[in-house]
């Protein structure tokens, strides 16, 4: 089983983020962009994993504690740099839970799964496949202007990951409730 450990957005974030999208694919590039069901933060990418060992993540998540949080959407960019862009994401405010909460997950799986070496909080839009100018579209997507839409973070859950022939397809295995 394919998994990995999320943080669920708000409807009416994924919603601006879908009317984002829209704009941004009027642009000359080919944008191969996230479904709005499955936009979110990803705090841990666990890829395949066995049935025993997918226990063991449950348990060992559902000791976590952690207090619910805001956000803001911010800017938008792209990894990994403006030579070789390859994904379209959407930044987020206030950095510093996201960090505290991705090491206490990393902490809590240590001696079963590798940590992360660079976490990043973002929001992925878009893998982008084709960009005909690419100081063109540079300009164009820092200088479109993010509505600071705010949020909060109170929950995180444990996603499987099935890869189709339309993308990815993804279910909430387990929810963790932050206090």
């Amino acid at each position: 089983m394919r998994v990995f450990i999320g943080l669920t957005l708000p409807q009416e974030v994924r919603d601006y983020i879908f009317d984002l999208e829209k704009e941004i694919s009027k642009l000359p590039a080919k944008i191969k962009f996230v479904h709005k069901k499955n936009l979110h933060v990803t705090l841990k990418f666990i890829d395949e994993i066995s049935e025993d060992k997918l226990k063991i993540v449950k348990d060992r998540l559902s000791k976590i504690k952690f207090k619910k949080f805001p956000s803001a959407l911010m800017q938008l960019d792209f990894f990994p740099n403006k030579d070789n862009i390859r994904v379209l994401w959407a930044g987020i405010d206030n950095k510093n839970p996201f960090y505290d909460i991705q090491k206490l997950i990393d902490d809590e799986l240590r001696d079963i799964l590798k940590p992360e070496e660079k976490f990043h909080p973002h929001i992925t839009l878009g893998r982008i496949k084709f960009v005909k100018n690419k100081e063109e579209f540079q300009e164009t997507i820092t200088n479109i202007t993010i509505k600071p839409l705010k949020f909060e973070i109170n929950q995180f859950c444990l996603f499987e990951s099935t890869l189709t022939k339309d993308g990815p397809e993804y279910n909430v295995l387990e929810t963790y409730n932050l206090a």
